[in-house]
């Protein structure tokens, strides 16, 4: 299957998260086996991503280290898991959502880092803030560009 050197599905990839048909067959828009998992791979998710923060916290007017390392640690696993689901686990219906969806969507935070952007700009922090705006993005994108690009290599390698 050809790649696009951008997005990590491959060309003509559907979202099975989005799409209702699959195999020709209606799928239930709430099945409750997805609801189920993402509830639980959720739950697991934002547990770890709290326990990190009492272990590791912000001082006020302080860089996020941890929003921030969490964010970028949980763009690079959701690049390695694309590839996992799209390439090699592609029979496996509950893994992406379980993972993708449940485990890494409740570990990411995206709203944590806006509240803390507004917090560091509202509180004479502004360098700061900009500062971990810009760095969160571009250090997002290029953890899944390179886990993407690397598990890709990984799996041409082993399957040679």
């Amino acid at each position: 299957m050809e790649h696009h050197p951008v997005n990590p599905l491959p060309r003509g990839a559907v979202d099975s998260d989005v799409d209702l048909r699959v195999d020709g067959r209606a799928r239930r828009a709430h099945d409750p086996a997805i609801l189920g998992v993402i509830a639980v791979g959720g739950a697991l998710g934002a547990t770890a991503r709290y326990l990190i923060s009492l272990g590791w916290p912000t001082p006020a007017g302080g860089f996020p280290v941890n929003t921030f390392v969490i964010n970028i640690v949980g763009c690079g696993l959701i690049g390695i898991l694309m590839v996992l689901v799209t390439d090699v686990f592609t029979q496996q219906r509950l893994v992406r959502p379980f993972l993708g969806t449940g485990v890494l969507g409740g570990f990411t935070t995206f709203s944590t880092y806006a509240v803390d952007i507004e917090k560091l700009v509202t509180g004479g922090h502004a360098g700061t803030g900009l500062l971990y705006l810009a760095a969160t993005v571009v250090g997002a994108l290029l953890a899944v560009r390179c886990t993407v690009s690397a598990t890709r290599a990984l799996i041409t390698w082993r399957t040679r």
